[in-house]
């Protein structure tokens, strides 16, 4: 990626400047170009990726496997008739192959730039009271970007915890560290005590305890809030059965220095005034209680665009801020922060100003945790429909019962469907079990197409599949299961 302004910026302002280049940013910038506007993306980093691509996305599913593979071979593959030696693994290895495959989707997208002719700017951008964007390099001003319209494509950062629990001095990537030195450990963790239950803990846990580290998983809250009772507590057991502990319906007191490393004080949440607090030792703490839209130190105020409270961008349904010619999409604005769903709202956004009829469906987009088994969903839940009022069916499969999961070893977890009881119209989907991520995407479909769990039942699925689960839960919330 250049270091520089461009050798030479064009006469006239560019027909789009998009601030951020991961994955949102530079598929909507890609898109741009391939509809004719002279685009520039301007990216404060050194790559082009994004958190996403960087230090989210693509590292971790890289550990994951690698991970996943120490543990299948470790303890999987007696039943199957095969023995080894001694297992060993070799994290240098490891992370040497995870920082291969960044660096080689970070170049792919250099390339891409360069096919679609696009200007890349390395820089901080900031908007100014004009329109115009300002680039800094620390606190020297390197010059300026005009263009017609400028797409925020800001991203996210982590949360962290207030000093009154954390002293900021403590969050050093060392001992406290974000998903970014999670990703980054030079040894296995001695016991990782893992605030906060949601993708990012459970992904990042999941990954140092399949390679010896003790972990506990602290919450507030239930395990991934907003699944169904079912589908959580079975997740939880799974993981349970793995070695991850969990502490749920705590509350966090405190994260201070102390002889074995950490001491986190907790307490249960919602419990009684005389419940005394206890103290868990730990060698590292990964906080990962969410992330924030890194929308500051960007000029928005000075521009005339609007956050609300919480920092995220307003924006109307096309993406407008509330500065005439600026946009903004992805995690610097409302909804899930999902680097497809940036995507999504990036090529609309684009195809709009074009002038072409582009809708983002949000009720179709999936999110999935990548953890063994994995867990997708899409759509309502069952407890959103309860609370909604909305008249639903369910059908649910049980894997156990599937041929495929059956001989691929892969029996736990269900499928279940939620559709609505006038037209088996498919509402949403919960699937906990091996390759959810894959097999949530038929559904998505089915719901993009306002399909029923009747055509889910009529359509032939090949067989031995996992995918034939997903017809039987149809065919179990029609009352005519085959296979239960």
């Amino acid at each position: 990626m250049p270091d520089s302004m461009p050798d030479s910026m064009p006469d006239s302002p560019y027909d789009l400047a998009v601030v951020g280049a991961g994955p949102g940013g530079y598929v909507a910038a890609i898109r741009a170009s391939q509809l004719g506007m002279r685009t520039v993306l301007i990216e404060k980093h050194p790559t082009l990726g994004g958190t996403c691509l960087n230090i989210g996305c693509i590292p971790s599913k890289a550990l994951l496997h690698s991970s996943h593979l120490y543990r299948q071979t470790h303890e999987g593959l007696a039943e199957h008739g095969i023995t080894t030696g001694k297992i060993a693994f070799d994290l240098k290895a490891m992370q040497r192959r995870k920082e291969k495959i960044v660096a080689s989707l970070t170049g792919g997208i250099d390339f891409l730039m360069k096919k679609n002719r696009i200007d890349v700017v390395t820089g901080h951008a900031r908007l100014d009271a004009t329109g115009a964007i300002q680039l800094f390099d620390g606190n020297k001003n390197r010059g300026k970007v005009e263009a017609n319209n400028i797409l925020l494509a800001l991203g996210s950062k982590p949360v962290m915890l207030p000093d009154a629990l954390l002293p900021s001095a403590l969050a050093d990537e060392r001992r406290v560290l974000t998903s970014t030195g999670a990703l980054a450990l030079a040894s296995v963790p001695q016991r990782l005590c893992v605030i906060g239950a949601g993708v990012i803990g459970l992904e990042l846990g999941s990954v140092w305890a399949r390679l010896g580290s003790e972990v506990v998983v602290l919450d507030r809250l239930d395990l991934l809030a907003g699944l169904d009772e079912d589908t959580s507590k079975a997740f939880q057991k799974s993981l349970e059965a793995q070695g991850l502990s969990f502490r749920l319906a705590t509350t966090l007191l405190s994260v201070a220095p102390s002889k074995e490393g950490l001491a986190i004080k907790l307490q249960p949440a919602g419990g009684k005034h005389d419940t005394l607090p206890e103290t868990l030792q730990a060698s590292h703490a990964l906080i990962a209680v969410g992330r924030k839209p890194a929308t500051q130190d960007c000029g928005l105020e000075e521009a005339g665009v609007a956050c609300d409270e919480r920092g995220f961008v307003e924006i109307d349904e096309h993406f407008r801020t509330t500065r005439e010619g600026v946009f903004a999409i992805g995690d610097c604005v409302r909804g899930a922060m999902l680097a497809h769903k940036a995507e999504e709202e990036g090529v609309a956004m684009v195809e709009t100003l074009a002038g072409h009829r582009t809708l983002v469906d949000y009720a179709t987009i999936a999110g999935v945790v990548y953890t063994e088994p994995e867990v997708a969903t899409v759509g309502l839940s069952e407890r959103e429909a309860k609370e909604q009022g909305v008249s639903y069916k369910l059908g649910k499969f049980p894997l156990s019962a599937n041929a495929r999961a059956r001989t691929s070893n892969a029996t736990e977890g269900f499928v279940k469907l939620l559709f609505a009881e006038r037209d088996t119209r498919l509402l949403g989907a919960q699937i906990l079990g091996a390759e959810a991520g894959t097999l949530v995407q038929e559904l998505v479909a089915i719901m993009a197409y306002r399909g029923t769990a009747e055509d889910i039942a009529q359509i032939c699925h090949p067989h031995p599949t996992l995918n034939e689960a997903l017809r039987e839960a149809a065919m179990q919330g029609l009352g005519r299961a085959i296979h239960l």
